[in-house]
């Protein structure tokens, strides 16, 4: 079968609302700055209205992800759900006009359309405060089993992985990709879902993943251990491939025994890191699709990390095609 798409996605679909604030914005409302947690419309709707003067983007950490891929030539899908309403109008709007396929109906009735507000304190680190709505109503029947199929790459997004019904459709998704010899990767996503979902997460990775991502953080929460070097190499244990990313360290990619240790991309400031982790992802799949080595892919990733935390917003702004031809020689 020929792959129509590189990539199909499953994940959140969300329109980010990105604003900036002192750090007394957050303590003063008892958030940990840095963190990201899952809040109800109600609290949406008052930390929003307190929210001052900000950017409306769409978001979600797969659909970044794949937009990234876009951006780098790729062909990437979305599968993720929206409400029939203003927001989900721009989400819609957006992911295709990156260039992602994006086939999912949106809810006649039910929650709105999830958004994540995004705090960014003034030393660029983002404080992530979701709403999921709709996206929790994914279910088996948004799937286009035909498409999975097709598909080279199934990328599923650790942080739907806590509502049943998506849960569900990414674990249909798996057998699908699995049956047709379809390459399955996943992201880690977050310390607060690896500690919801470890046994799940380790189980993925010991029979149902070929690809996994995830930072320092979450690898060592997947292991309860504060060592690095211990999480890792519990972590190398697993046949999959597994990319640890390290912030401005860069990555280590796990293969087989090997171990491939990629240096960071310099920046000179760091203005806001909301889909750094994302952004990587997707320069590395994008690398990964076009034949590209293990070495390679992980440096586009950081050069498509460091591009978007150098700018408010997680999508790409700068030609990412161009700047990793510049860079990568």
């Amino acid at each position: 079968m020929t792959a129509r798409n590189h990539v199909i996605a499953i994940g959140n679909a969300l329109v980010d609302v990105i604003t900036t604030a002192p750090p007394e914005f957050l303590s003063d409302r008892g958030i940990a700055k840095g963190s990201m947690r899952l809040i109800p419309a109600d609290e949406a709707e008052t930390l929003y209205a307190a929210m001052g003067p900000g950017r409306e983007i769409s978001g979600g950490s797969a659909a970044n992800t794949v937009a990234g891929m876009a951006a780098l030539g790729a062909r990437p899908a979305f599968v993720g759900r929206v409400a029939d309403d203003q927001l989900g109008r721009v989400f819609a709007h957006d992911i295709r006009a990156a260039g992602v396929a994006y086939a999912t109906a949106a809810s006649a009735g039910g929650d709105p359309t999830g958004r994540c507000l995004i705090v960014v304190t003034p030393d660029g680190e983002r404080t992530m405060n979701t709403y999921l709505g709709a996206c929790q109503e994914l279910s088996e029947a948004d799937l286009d089993a035909d498409s999975v199929a097709a598909a080279e790459i199934l990328y599923l997004e650790g942080y739907l992985w806590d509502p049943p019904a998506p849960r569900a459709a990414m674990r249909k998704a798996i057998e699908v990709a699995r049956a047709n010899s379809r390459k399955v990767a996943f992201t880690l996503s977050d310390v607060f879902c690896v500690e919801g979902h470890r046994a799940d997460f380790q189980d993925l990775l010991r029979s149902h993943v070929d690809l996994v991502f995830g930072n320092e953080n979450e690898v060592r929460a997947l292991y309860q251990t504060a060592s690095i070097d211990e999480a890792m190499a519990e972590l190398a244990k697993h046949s999959c491939i597994a990319v640890v990313t390290r912030s401005s360290e860069g990555a280590v990619v796990l293969e087989n025994g090997n171990r491939h240790v990629v240096p960071g991309e310099k920046v000179d400031r760091v203005v806001d890191s909301t889909g750094a982790g994302d952004m990587f992802a997707g320069g590395f799949m994008a690398g990964l699709v076009e034949g590209r080595s293990l070495p390679d892919c992980a440096r586009i990733g950081c050069i498509t990390a460091a591009e978007v935390i150098s700018h408010y917003g997680a999508r790409p702004e700068a030609d990412l095609k161009a700047l990793v031809k510049a860079k990568l020689r």
